[in-house]
This record gives structure tokens, C-alpha cells and sequence, in this order.
């Protein structure tokens, strides 16, 4: 850490006669003085040129008297932990004592886990010994850490905590079975990108017996048939579970059933039926507070299931084309705690006011809406406006049917609101106006992707509401894009697309492709049409944000 000898020699010019300021601890001045240099030498705060450090204490070197060493470690190693990732591994390499006071008090530790990393374990662990927190994470293209290291990190850090887990695929259940027994303390586990499977997973429910969330992403090692996860296991403190893009997800039943705390569920994009699972949380675990159910094939069945749980207050219903009006009348008679509903519906036009008009009846402490795809009219939010009275959050994108009467109902009913965001909607100037009178707690406004809004009209709320936030976008200068559609979705729609102009172009070029249907100029034709068509349908939404007669029609 020292400077060497040539660029800090003795016979510099540039540093003979360099005093240390006391006003500034990295601020020099030249002195004449031969007395008061020599008064500091013997205090121990004069620069050490030949060592690149200072004489006085602090262990190392530096560019000043170390002040610090007045400070106790754990105040230093305060200061340590309000620094950035990078500012915190330079200032490690300061002084020996800053390394030791930083490795003594880091309790968090992200490595790349590819396996070259084992030779350098042991003396990684041996600094860091006081790490609580560790994540693991190795690139598609590496070979990653295998059950050793696993083993490794459970012997030197058994007081872990929180583990993550990504891409690790050299790891089994043997490796995460020895894990589980030494890092009983376990309360925060998380998984994504690995090959291990349920024995693993019943292995962190049985000894882990404080772990309070867990959270598996594509775990590649549950397969079909796989032993079920969390059968005859308590897992009397699991709070909260998330299932992604999960194949074989419904292992997890007895676990989502069978724990009693379990407040929390999370479901996306796991493949298969999920009514079943759903249907019998009201027989088992009724205490659930949150769920998310996004990209699941799940039907109103499944949302009668949930309802039986009477104290939920956050629920989120994203892309579930299936799920209806019906399910969500279901919702709003037996869950009344509702506080937070989010509804992305595809614009599938299977909810609208019917569902609407349920929840503003029952569901009166609702404090924030989101509605993406749904087509409701002023009745369905004159009917919210007027009973949710606590309403504060307010979020309408994609509706075709929401224009100026419906913000102008919003304006006049909605008298607690203080975020409304408008997104791909055909309102107009004269819709924002009422919001200069209405609403009049609101504090921040959004509008984006709307046609008729102009920006004369957004400086104007401005000038008139002076506190009131007001972000808006000029769609003019930008290409337009649905509101309810993204990315992904235009994905799964081009699929759709490009198999439906396939099968009506089959008869016409059965001959042709007969010949060469086996051969890699067909899979390359694929490729090419599915990337068209998505182009087509992106193009098709982007022209026409607001027709919900084409888009159905597409959908």
C-alpha cells in the first residue's frame, strides 16, 4: 500500500521539508523550520519517505497522520458500513488495521462462485469470518462451485442466515443435505439456476427449523415424479414462499398447505395446473395475507380457493386469462381486508365493472388499485370512487373504455387519492382539467402514451395545483406501445400469430415442405417467421394503442 521509493524517494524535490496540516488531515505545507519538523518526528506524525507510510501507528502505510486510531473498531467499522461496495474494498487495503476491522465486521458477502474459487476459500473465510449473509452466483459459461466448496462455507460460517444460490449447478443434494445440518440458523434461502432437487429442498425444511422465506427460481433438478416437498414437515416458521418458472411446481403443495405461518405465496410462470392447489388452501392454510398469482394457468376455481382466506389484504392477478368476473366477485365477498388489488387482464374483457362494483361494495379499507387491460366505465369507478373512501393509489393503463367522464368521476369522488397514474388511454386535455378542482389530496399525477393529452395542458395543472407532481411524456416523439402489452407478452402473442398463418398456409406448401421439412433450412425459416411476426404485432399495437376491438380480436 506504501508508495515506492522512486516516486516518493528521499531526495525529492517535490516532498522535502512537507509538514503535516492539523486543519486538514491530507494537506500539506512547506516549513523552513528545522525545529518544528523535528517536533513532529518525535510526536510520530512526519512522513515515512522511504516506507510510503507514516511513523505514527495505524499499522501500514498512508498519506497522513492516521487519525483514526483514536476511533474504536467498531465506530471504524461503522463508518465502514455506510460506504459503497467499491469505496469499502479500497479503503480495506489502507492499513493492516482498516483490512482487519473491515474482514472482522463485513457481514455480507456476494463471490462468483466458479470453481476455481476453492483454492481460495479457506483464507476468504478466514477474514470474512463474521458473514452472515452470502451469495453465490456463477455465469452460464462456468463451471460453478461444487458440493466441497458447499461443505467448505457451511464448516467456517455456520451462523449464515441468508444464502443465495445462482446458476450453481455443480451443487447436489448431497452437498445441500451437509449444508442444511450445519446452517441450522438458516432464515432466508434462496435458490435460482440449479440442479439439485426436492431431497435438497426437504432437507433445508427439516433442519432449518428458523428459515423464514424461500424463494426457488428454475430448479432443474424437479422433475416429474420428484418426491413431494414439505410432507410431514412443520416448517413452523416459514412466512413467505415464491415459486418461478417452476416445471413441476406442484411438488410444493404439502409445504404451501401444511405451513401454518405462511403468510406470503408467490406463483410465476410455473407451468401446469394450479386450481387444484388453490381449491384446497381454504381446507389447509387459511392465514395468507399476499398473493401473487402472474402467468399461471389458473381459473376461477382456483380464485373461489383463495377467498376462503378472509384476512388477505394484497392481492395480484397478472396475466390469468381464465380468471373472470366471477372468481373475483368470489374475492371481493370474503376477503374484505382487501387493501391492495392488482388486475392485469390481458384485455381479455373478462372483468370489468361486474368485478369492480363487488370490490367497492365489500371491499371498503382498499387503499390501492391497479388496473392494466380492464375496461371499466365510469359506473365500475363511480362505484369505487364512492365507497373506498381510503383509496389513495389509483392506476389505469390500457383501457380502452376509460376517457374524460371517467377521470372527471375520479376527480369529483375520489377525495383521499394521492397518485393517479393514466397510461394508454383515450382521454383528452378537457379529462385533465377537472383535476385542477378534484381530488384534493392528490400529489403526483403520471400520464403517458395518451394520445389527446397535450403538454400545454400539463404545464397549466402545473401553474394551477403548485405542489402537485405532474410527469407526462409527449407521445408524439416517442413510438407508441400498449400500455397492457409487454414485452414478453408481444412474445407469446407472435407465437400465437405465427402459428396461426402457418397451419392456413400448410395445404398450399405441403409439397414444398415435404421434401425438406427435416432439413436445418426449415428450422432456420422458424426463426425467421417468429421474429416477423412478433415484429408485425408489436407494429400492430404500437398503430393502434386504443382499439379494443382489434386487439381483442388478436387476442
Amino acid at each position: 500500500m506504501g508508495q515506492s521509493s522512486s516516486s516518493l524517494g528521499p531526495h525529492s524535490s517535490e516532498t522535502e521539508g512537507l509538514e503535516i496540516s492539523r486543519s486538514c488531515r491530507f494537506s500539506f505545507r512547506s516549513s523552513s523550520s528545522s525545529s518544528s519538523y523535528s517536533s513532529l518526528k518525535e510526536e510520530g506524525e512526519v512522513l515515512d519517505l522511504k516506507s510510503g507510510g507514516f511513523d505514527g501507528g495505524g499499522g501500514g502505510g498512508g498519506f497522513g497522520f492516521d487519525y483514526t486510531n483514536n476511533l474504536p473498531d467498531e465506530c471504524l467499522a461503522l463508518i465502514f458500513q455506510s460506504l459503497g461496495s467499491g469505496d469499502r474494498k479500497r479503503c480495506s487495503l489502507v492499513c493492516k488495521r482498516w483490512f482487519r476491522v473491515d474482514g472482522q465486521h463485513r457481514y455480507r458477502l456476494s463471490l462468483n462462485a466458479q470453481s476455481e474459487i476453492l483454492t481460495f476459500l479457506p483464507s476468504l473465510l478466514a477474514r470474512f469470518d463474521s458473514v452472515t449473509k452470502l451469495a453465490l452466483r456463477c455465469d452460464r459459461k462456468s463451471i460453478s462451485v461444487n458440493d466441497d466448496s458447499l461443505i467448505m462455507i457451511s464448516i467456517r460460517c455456520p451462523n449464515l442466515s441468508r444464502v443465495k444460490l445462482r446458476g450453481c449447478r455443480e451443487i447436489t443434494d448431497v452437498g445441500m443435505e451437509f449444508f442444511a445440518q450445519s446452517c441450522k440458523s438458516l432464515k432466508k434461502f434462496s435458490c435460482g439456476s440449479c440442479m439439485f432437487g426436492a431431497k435438497a429442498m426437504n432437507s433445508i425444511l427439516t433442519h432449518c427449523k428458523a428459515l423464514e422465506e424461500l424463494s426457488v427460481k428454475r430448479l432443474r433438478g424437479i422433475h416429474e415424479g420428484s418426491e413431494l416437498i414439505g410432507q410431514d414437515i412443520a416448517a413452523s416458521s416459514l412466512r413467505s414462499v415464491c415459486l418461478k418458472e417452476l416445471m413441476n411446481g406442484q411438488v410444493f403443495q404439502p409445504l404451501i398447505l401444511g405451513a401454518k405461518k405462511l403468510t406470503t405465496l408467490k406463483l410465476i410462470r410455473c407451468v401446469g395446473d394450479w386450481d387444484r392447489v388453490l381449491e384446497r388452501i381454504g381446507n389447509g392454510n387459511t392465514g395468507f395475507v399476499e398473493i401473487h398469482l402472474e402467468r399461471l394457468q389458473v381459473s376461477d376455481s382456483g380464485l373461489s380457493g383463495i377467498s376462503k382466506c378472509s384476512n388477505l389484504e394484497v392481492l395480484r392477478i397478472v396475466k390469468t386469462p381464465e380468471c373472470t368476473n366471477y372468481g373475483l366477485v368470489c374475492i371481493a365477498e370474503h376477503c374484505r381486508q382487501l387493501r391492495k388489488l392488482h388486475i392485469d387482464a390481458w384485455r381479455t374483457n373478462r372483468i370489468g365493472d361486474e368485478g369492480l362494483i363487488a370490490v367497492a361494495k365489500q371491499c371498503l379499507n382498499l387503499q390501492e388499485l391497479v388496473l392494466i387491460g380492464v375496461n371499466p366505465t365510469s359506473l365500475g369507478l363511480a362505484a369505487v370512487a364512492s365507497n373506498c373512501l381510503k383509496l389513495e393509489r389509483l392506476a389505469l393503463c390500457g383501457s380502452g373504455s376509460v376517457g374524460d367522464a371517467e377521470i372527471a368521476c375520479i376527480a369529483a369522488k375520489c377525495l383521499a387519492l394521492k397518485k393517479l397514474c393514466i397510461k394508454g388511454c383515450p382521454i383528452s386535455d378537457v379529462g385533465i382539467e377537472t383535476l385542477a378542482w378534484g381530488c384534493p389530496n392528490l400529489a403526483k399525477i403520471k400520464v403517458k402514451k395518451c394520445r389527446g393529452v397535450s403538454g400545454g395542458i400539463a404545464e397549466w395543472l402545473r401553474e394551477r395545483r403548485k405542489s402537485l407532481i405532474v410527469n407526462w411524456d409527449d407521445v408524439q416523439d416517442k413510438p407508441l406501445v400498449d400500455a397492457s402489452v409487454s414485452h414478453s407478452g408481444a412474445q407469446e402473442m407472435g407465437i400465437v400469430l405465427h402459428r396461426t398463418v402457418r397451419q392456413g398456409t400448410d395445404s398450399n406448401t405441403a409439397a414444398a415442405s415435404s421434401s425438406s421439412s427435416n432439413g436445418p433450412l426449415t428450422l432456420f425459416r422458424t426463426k425467421i417467421g417468429f421474429f416477423a411476426y412478433r415484429n408485425l404485432v408489436q407494429c400492430a399495437f404500437s398503430r393502434y394503442p386504443t382499439d379494443d376491438n382489434s386487439s381483442n380480436g388478436n387476442l
